[in-house]
C-alpha cells in the first residue's frame, strides 16, 4: 500500500464570483475522482472582488457595465456561458434571481469562525449557493445567520460574530497576504504553498495538475 499524497489546498476566492462556484465544484470533482491517493488538507481563503462596495450594494447590469464595458448581449452571453459550465460540474446558476453585486467582508468574517468550527466548506458552499442559485442578500447579517443556522452552525453565537466585528483583523491580514502574493483574481487555488491553479479549471484539468504535485511528493 502507497501512503497517500497529502495536499495542502487554500482555495482564495470570493462567495460572488461565478468562476469560484464553478472551480470549487470542478476541484471537488477531480479530488473525488483521486479517491485515496491524496489527502486533503483544505482551506477558504478571503479575497474581496469589490473591497469598495458600499453596504446597500449595486445593481449588478449597473455594476457589470461600469466595470467591464459590457453590452446587455455580451453580459447574456457570458452568464449562459457561466451557467452551462456550472450545470456540467453540477451547480445551479439562476442568474435572473441575482439582482445586486454586495459587499462579502461580514461573508468573509463568517467564513474564518466558520473555520474554527470545522465547518468552513460546508458554509462555503451554501453561501455559493444562497447567492447564485437562490439569489440571497449575502451582505445581509440576518441571511448569513439563517445560511449559518443551515449547515450546523450556532445561529446565536454567529449572529453576535457579526454584530461585534470579530475576526475584520483577521480577515484583512489573509487578504493582504495573498495579494502581496500577486493573487489579483479568484479563484487562486494554491497548493501546498508553492503551486498555482488559476481560474475555473476543468476537473480534468485539476485532476492532471494534481496528480502531478502528489507524485513530486
Amino acid at each position: 500500500m502507497t501512503t497517500p499524497a497529502n495536499l495542502k489546498i487554500d482555495f482564495v476566492s470570493d462567495v460572488v464570483c461565478p468562476w469560484c462556484a464553478v472551480g470549487l465544484k470542478s476541484l471537488e470533482k477531480a479530488l473525488a475522482n483521486m479517491g485515496g491517493d491524496v489527502t486533503v488538507d483544505m482551506h477558504f481563503q478571503p479575497f474581496e472582488l469589490n473591497p469598495q462596495m458600499a453596504p446597500e450594494g449595486e445593481d449588478v447590469v449597473e455594476h457589470l457595465a461600469r466595470k467591464y464595458g459590457s453590452t446587455p448581449q455580451q453580459m447574456a452571453q457570458n452568464q449562459e456561458a457561466i451557467r452551462q459550465r456550472g450545470a456540467e460540474v453540477g451547480f445551479t446558476f439562476n442568474m435572473d434571481k441575482r439582482k445586486r453585486i454586495v459587499n462579502t467582508f461580514d461573508a468573509h468574517r463568517l467564513l474564518h469562525w466558520a473555520a474554527l468550527q470545522g465547518r468552513q466548506p460546508e458554509l462555503k458552499q451554501a453561501l455559493l449557493a444562497a447567492y447564485f442559485t437562490d439569489g440571497r442578500d449575502v451582505s445581509s447579517r440576518d441571511v448569513l445567520v439563517d445560511v449559518a443556522a443551515q449547515v450546523g452552525l450556532d445561529p446565536v453565537e454567529a449572529r453576535h460574530v457579526l454584530a461585534e466585528g470579530r475576526y475584520a483583523q483577521d480577515v484583512r491580514a489573509q487578504e493582504q497576504f495573498y495579494q502581496s502574493q500577486g493573487v489579483r483574481a479568484v479563484p487562486s487555488v494554491i497548493i501546498n504553498d508553492r503551486y498555482l491553479i488559476q481560474g475555473g479549471q476543468p476537473p480534468e484539468v485539476f485532476e492532471q495538475t494534481l496528480r502531478k504535485i502528489a507524485a513530486e511528493g
